[in-house]
């Protein structure tokens, strides 16, 4: 993706930009400024206004106070979340329409060059006016892709996850999450300068979230964006903004930096108030000492004043907050949790699965990973016995209890009720006494536990929806995507939790932070099978680069006839083939890496170098008499055309192997 002409210098500005409601101010005075190449990471607790403050910087929402600022020629698009879902032309069409003005644009072009043809043939020069219009309109519609853009199309929709039969669905026949891809498709199409992106990455499964990172690597613009991916924000962000207690602070570097900084800045303010704290409690206690004496009264007066002006070191209210959660102790299961055979499983003509078998043991945290459509979900509805299967057997192991929260948790929830007696319609007797405590956990303090579930944040039904799971004691957890729609500081808490979790946990995410850091084996779903990789996402990853090695094994397959005959001296057979096999393995990466680093080199200096080029014969072509020998025009047009052609190809080598070695380390 490029926004064509590279810009430069400020593009969008906030400046004491403030919104109130009668109740509370939201936010007052953010002043931040986005200039091209910048990648900004808005964060902070749900709830805070982090959505509204981008919907105020795209213009779609005026602010109560300060003003928003951006050149006139300068274009912003926004990823919204909530999408018509009655369009009826295909998901191809509606990211096409992001490109009309290109189509405009081509039809200025036919009728200028087609007036003049006329001039040609008449044998009149062609006046300079018409000429400057053709190349103004030329220049514009070549820097907006205009000459790629149905392939541009393609190429997005597939990176999105998009095949060519859910390319063609109507609008109204796709899921919610699948309509938000098509926004971010034309979006990316459409290339504006700012991007301004509202939890991109929530709807897109792992290798689209992959596709996704490498087409914003080579964006030119400026991003700004609201995420809850801890790996989205660490590759990205150059600088973080922080909303919280009604106040943007601006912390510049890498997330990890903002991470060291806040909590740096957290550990100064605390040291300064315990000083300061210590020091008023020193002349609290000298004026009560001396108050009565008037030998003292002039020190003692003098004392209070000083008390008085002191401005005092406070720590930021919306710091104290956080949720707490802490798993329920669940009873011991025995040894095999789930037990999976020959399972079969068919929507309509699809088939999913056809005698596929799946094992977890106690004490197991696996995570299923794949491409959306691939039967993930399938596997764990199946898993949790929401779904019913067609053939084969599912089994629960000994004193099994299973919890599942599914994806579409949040709607299952009443909208009519209150957060209260949302828990109550699943507590037994002896959880009514604790039932306020265990909300308060999870945020809902007060008069919150009145609120009506229908005037919730996204945030605080899955607040709401996790307490509900977790108000009962289960030795086996199953989960669909539980990080979606909560704040960065609620997943860290969750990550926390589920990592001293006594029980089983068999989950879905597109958290590659979450998979990294609890899961102990990843399951791989694809075309129907399932390979084991033990580890988290990491070395999933790794596993999955290193495919030439042979294919593994997948899960529930039999054993080979040798391996059953002397399994000892199969392990040690196997380990010292793994051995060998890992060394050749390293010794290839290793000469792959080096010569993506000297690729990268030399593509640096040749897109410079047609950079340069390019620019002369843009120039070129923008003279005014330019057209006034039309073949050697028609030469230099072929020329810059093939330069342009070849500079998009380096941009996209470039882009996949900077890609590849940051994945790399």
């Amino acid at each position: 993706m490029s926004t064509g002409t590279q810009r430069t210098g400020m593009l969008l500005r906030l400046e004491g930009v403030g919104r109130a409601f009668p109740t509370r101010s939201l936010f007052r005075g953010v002043d931040l400024t986005v200039n091209a190449g910048d990648r900004v990471g808005l964060v902070g607790p749900n709830g805070a206004g982090k959505s509204t403050l981008l919907r105020i910087a795209a213009g779609e929402e005026p602010p109560d106070e300060g003003r928003v600022l951006r050149p006139r020629d300068v274009r912003v698009g926004i990823l919204r979340q909530e999408v018509d879902p009655r369009g009826a032309r295909s998901a191809r069409d509606e990211v096409a329409s992001a490109l009309t003005a290109l189509d405009a644009l081509e039809g200025e072009l036919r009728e200028l060059e087609a007036r003049m043809a006329a001039h040609g043939e008449q044998g009149l020069e062609v006046p300079e006016e018409l000429a400057s219009r053709w190349d103004r309109a030329h220049a514009a519609f070549e820097f907006g892709g205009g000459f790629d853009r149905g392939a541009r199309v393609e190429r997005v929709l597939s990176g999105l996850g998009f095949d060519a039969a859910s390319a063609g669905r109507p609008l109204e026949a796709l899921s919610g999450g699948w309509r938000v891809r098509v926004e971010l498709a034309k979006l990316l199409v459409s290339a504006p300068d700012v991007l301004l992106l509202d939890e991109p990455t929530n709807h897109l499964d792992l290798p689209s979230i992959e596709w996704f990172e490498a087409t914003l690597a080579g964006f030119r613009g400026a991003v700004v964006l609201i995420s809850h991916d801890r790996t989205f924000l660490r590759r990205h962000v150059t600088v973080v903004a922080e909303l919280e207690a009604a106040r943007v602070d601006l912390y510049p570097g890498s997330f990890d930096r903002y991470l060291e900084e806040k909590a740096r800045r957290r550990e100064q303010l605390e040291a300064q108030k315990a000083q300061q704290d210590r020091e008023v409690a020193r002349t609290e206690k000298l004026i009560e000492r001396f108050r009565y004496k008037a030998t003292k009264a002039r020190m003692v007066q003098s004392r209070i004043k000083g008390l008085e002006r002191i401005e005092r070191v406070a720590l930021p209210s919306g710091a104290r907050a956080r949720m707490r959660m802490r798993i329920p102790e669940p009873r011991r299961s025995g040894e095999e949790v789930l037990r999976l055979d020959a399972i079969h499983k068919r929507y309509g003509e699809r088939r999913v699965y056809a005698g596929v078998d799946f094992l977890v043991r106690r004490g197991e945290r696996v995570a299923l990973v794949g491409p959306n459509g691939a039967g993930k979900s399938t596997l764990l509805r199946i898993a949790a016995g929401a779904l019913p299967i067609d053939a084969g057997t599912r089994a629960l192991g000994h004193q099994v209890e299973t919890a599942f929260y599914a994806q579409h948790q949040l709607e299952v929830l009443d909208p009519a009720r209150r957060v209260l007696e949302e828990l109550l319609r699943v507590a037994q007797t002896e959880d009514v006494p604790r039932l306020r405590g265990h909300l308060g956990a999870f945020l809902f303090s007060g008069d919150d536990v009145q609120k009506r579930v229908s005037v919730l944040s996204g945030g605080e039904k899955a607040r709401l929806a996790l307490a509900r799971m977790l108000l009962r004691p289960a030795n086996f957890l199953v989960m669909d995507e539980p990080t979606n729609h909560l704040d960065l500081a609620a997943c860290e808490v969750l990550e926390e939790a589920l990592g001293a979790y006594a029980g089983t946990l068999l989950f879905i995410s597109h958290d590659r932070s979450l998979i990294d850091a609890i899961a102990t084996r990843v399951v791989e779903v694809r075309e129907g099978a399932l390979t084991d990789h033990l580890g988290g996402y990491a070395a999933w990853r790794h596993a999955a680069a290193a495919r030439e090695a042979g294919p593994e094994r997948p899960s529930g397959a039999p054993a080979s006839p040798g391996e059953e005959r002397d399994p000892a001296r199969a392990e040690a057979v196997g380990a010292r083939e793994e051995r060998i096999a890992r060394r050749e393995r390293d010794k290839a990466a290793a000469r792959e890496l080096a010569r993506a680093r000297r690729r990268l080199a030399e593509l640096e200096d040749e897109i410079s170098v047609h950079e340069e080029r390019l620019e002369g014969l843009g120039a070129r072509l923008a003279e005014p008499g330019v057209w006034r020998d039309s073949a050697a025009a028609r030469e230099l047009e072929a020329l810059h055309e093939a330069l342009r052609d070849g500079l998009q190809s380096r941009y996209r080598e470039w882009e996949e192997l900077a890609a590849e070695l940051e994945e790399e380390g």
